[in-house]
């Protein structure tokens, strides 16, 4: 049930972020728009901006970090919820969707990189390798979402995984 809860007020914001940037937003709309009271927005979210979070986790969720099909599948969702995710990167607060894409994905990379090692702990040079091709990824994933209308996600992936750090590339491919 509360998956359901939850799945309903993202479409509502979705909705509401059709017309109005996420600055512009109050929690008092979403839960109107949703027909809800405040508490049972914030059992389920801190803030607006852990339910966009919370929507761009859901929709990564799915998505093989390594494989260049699945993940321009995923860049191919955000073009189709363009507006969705032009406004969301648009918002430049100290909670905007890169800084928790950021950690979302130095999480999923530094996962699987520990278990392909067989290691729990990584090396200095390895984690900055993580966090650096991480912050390239998410930033030009956000170039492309706002500006490129041209290049298809299969080459914007493959240029990144050609980007990736040659430490980083030889474990992971």
């Amino acid at each position: 049930m509360a998956e359901i809860t939850k799945m309903w007020i993202a479409d509502k914001m979705r909705e509401i972020m059709k017309h109005k940037p996420i600055d512009m937003i109050r929690v008092t709309e979403i839960c109107k728009a949703a027909d809800i009271e405040r508490p049972t927005f914030y059992y389920h979210f801190k803030d607006k901006y852990d339910l966009v979070a919370w929507m761009f986790c859901t929709d990564a969720y799915g998505t093989n970090i390594t494989s260049v099909t699945s993940a321009a599948s995923g860049m191919n969702r955000m073009k189709q919820e363009l507006l969705f995710y032009k406004r969301a990167y648009e918002d430049f607060s100290q909670n905007a969707l890169r800084h928790y894409m950021l950690e979302y994905f130095v999480r999923r990379y530094t996962k699987l990189v520990k278990e392909k090692l067989g290691t729990d702990i990584l090396d200095t040079q390895l984690a900055y390798s993580i966090r650096f091709y991480c912050m390239g990824a998410v930033g030009m994933t956000q170039e492309w979402v706002m500006k490129d209308n041209i290049t298809s996600a299969e080459t914007v992936v493959r240029m990144m995984f050609q980007s990736m750090p040659e430490n980083l590339r030889a474990i992971l491919f």
